[in-house]
């Protein structure tokens, strides 16, 4: 099995700004490497730059430069270069495929927070001791830095990751050959149904409490954005000090909802696989679920739109960001692998139109958005619970006939 693990770092002051220079260095390096790809390919002879040439520069970028790009590790420049291939890879691809293409962007140092360690021992080091009360990990040009360890590390660490979120910094290990923690079977199994109103709905009937984060901190964080906007537009090195803690208290919000939103999928997933040997749930694609709808142009009136429920969608898109269904199965997909439980991924079309008991489809089965009343035969039941019932139905959990 593969696990990441994130713990915080308590770097000292000195620390803390090598920290700061070490993102704001490859943050360099991402851009000139970038600058390098545009104007190559804008040159007459259309010239194409690849990985291999530019890690073959670093050599002579490391020596004409020792004070701020000699000092880091090759092998997280390396990592920072093939970030940016990898972003360009993904920008042909669109291409190819006919979506918006994205061209890579340059990014700030704001929008620089991550440095990749390729391999542990080479430029970085954890060291995790039995007899030490304190956990460090090593970082070339940074030196030994304390890590707040709230929880042992198991598996080998592959990877390590220094991250920056807000005024805070920690430390992502990715593991693998992690032991699997089976759980004992319950012989229980269950379809489950993800919605606004309630997060989660079980086939038996159980419903999980939509939390709303976003919604419960709305008035916070608009009052943040607010005295963020009312700011003149300045450059970096003018701005005032009330500026930057307006930043990081909007930041400081985000984060909260961010942790908020995490905390509770990774409890609510934790009771699914604690109670159920086989889940069933829908494959749901979520970014075409939030997508917004195309404009209709009005036929009658040249340069005008019809209505096309854009407000409504954009409400409804906000709603399912906030419930985080996306992250909620990605921990429900690892909890259920280390725990030993199946998941079964089902068609999700139809599965609130459908009657689970004589299975006739239509959406005028729906009435309310509770309310499921099937027009054929005038079975009646919760409209979620329906959707969780065909949900296991698909699966096979659950025959038709017996629902």
């Amino acid at each position: 099995m593969h696990r990441a693990y994130k713990f915080l770092l308590r770097p000292t002051v000195r620390q803390a700004q090598a920290l700061g220079e070490m993102l704001r260095d490859h943050c360099s390096l991402y851009n000139a490497a970038l600058q390098e790809r545009r104007d190559a390919y804008r040159h007459l002879s259309r010239t194409s730059v690849k990985y291999g040439q530019q890690s073959a520069q670093l050599k002579e970028i490391r020596a004409l430069d020792p004070e701020r790009q000699g000092r880091w590790s090759f092998s997280s420049q390396q990592a920072t270069l093939r970030r940016l291939d990898k972003a360009m890879q993904a920008f042909f691809r669109r291409v190819k495929a006919g979506e918006k293409p994205g061209y890579p962007r340059f990014r700030g140092v704001n929008w620089f927070d991550t440095v990749d360690f390729p391999r542990d021992g080479d430029g970085c080091r954890w060291d995790s001791t039995p007899h030490d009360p304190v956990t460090r990990v090593r970082f070339q040009g940074v030196g030994h830095v304390r890590v707040h360890q709230h929880r042992p590390v198991k598996g080998r660490v592959k990877t390590v990751s220094v991250k920056r979120e807000g005024r805070q910094w920690y430390v992502i290990l990715a593991c693998d050959e992690v032991p699997a923690e089976p759980l004992p079977a319950t012989g229980a199994v269950t379809g489950i149904d993800m919605g606004i109103a309630h997060f989660l709905t079980t086939s038996e009937g159980e419903h999980i409490t939509n939390p709303r984060h976003g919604k419960r901190n709305t008035e916070a964080l608009a009052e943040a954005q607010c005295a963020l906007k009312a700011f003149p537009r300045r450059k970096r090195e003018n701005r005032s000090a009330r500026h930057r803690r307006a930043v990081e208290k909007v930041t400081k919000l985000h984060r909260k909802v961010r942790r908020q939103r995490t905390d509770h999928a990774h409890k609510t997933a934790l009771a699914m696989v604690r109670a159920y040997d086989v889940i069933a749930h829908e494959r749901l694609s979520i970014a075409n679920m939030v997508r917004a709808p195309k404009p209709k142009p009005d036929p009658e009136q040249p340069g005008g739109f019809l209505p096309n429920g854009a407000a409504a969608k954009a409400g409804l898109n906000k709603s399912i960001h906030d419930a985080g269904w996306g992250v909620f199965l990605d921990i429900l997909t690892h909890k259920a692998e280390s725990a030993g439980r199946v998941l079964i991924p089902v068609d999700p079309r139809n599965t609130s139109r459908t009657c689970p008991a004589c299975g006739h489809v239509s959406g005028e089965n729906r009435t309310t958005q509770e309310k499921f009343e099937c027009t054929r035969c005038g079975h009646t039941a919760n409209a979620d619970q329906v959707g969780a019932l065909n949900v296991a139905i698909r699966a096979g959990l659950v025959l038709p006939d017996v629902a």
